[in-house]
């Protein structure tokens, strides 16, 4: 599968929305019987467009009020440094994110936690004590303007 016609975007945007759509319903909303329907969606989980499913849970609700922004920078930028950071990292739990930047620093975090205080205890004890890194920058959310799970789409219609 290279390329997506209108009814996979329709797909992809209806489950974006809402996976938990049975397929007689996402079948209707984009126009197709059930079983062409159904075919669709196997075919685009196994080209990998669709990746898994997944329940959005509210972080403040299961107790993690802060969000912090973390750079991080490498003492040295090296093949086997950063590797070794990036397989530390992927262990961590409380990061829920994590890039590979250009400009300033190497890595930047999304990290969660409980308060302010769990934070400080968490960046000393393992954000600070990675392999390779050499300085620590963080920024802490205010409050949410707008988070989305969900991708645009209208880059795949014709």
């Amino acid at each position: 599968m290279e390329t997506l016609d209108r009814y996979d975007v329709q797909i992809l945007g209806e489950l974006q929305a809402n996976a938990r759509l049975t397929n007689a319903e996402l079948a209707q909303r984009v126009g197709l019987s059930a079983a062409p329907c159904w075919r669709r969606v196997r075919a685009l989980e196994e080209a990998g467009f669709i990746k898994g499913y997944h329940a959005e849970i509210d972080r403040h609700r299961i107790g993690l009020g802060v969000l912090a922004f973390v750079r991080l920078d490498a003492d040295r930028n090296t093949g086997e440094g950063t590797r070794a950071m990036e397989e530390a990292i992927r262990k961590i739990p409380e990061v829920v994110s994590c890039h590979y930047i250009s400009g300033a620093g190497t890595f930047e975090l999304q990290v969660v936690s409980r308060d302010l205080d769990s934070f400080s205890q968490f960046a000393r004890n393992v954000l600070i004590n990675l392999p390779n890194v050499k300085d620590m920058h963080t920024s802490f959310s205010l409050g949410e303007v707008k988070a989305s799970t969900s991708w645009p789409l209208s880059q795949l219609k014709a």
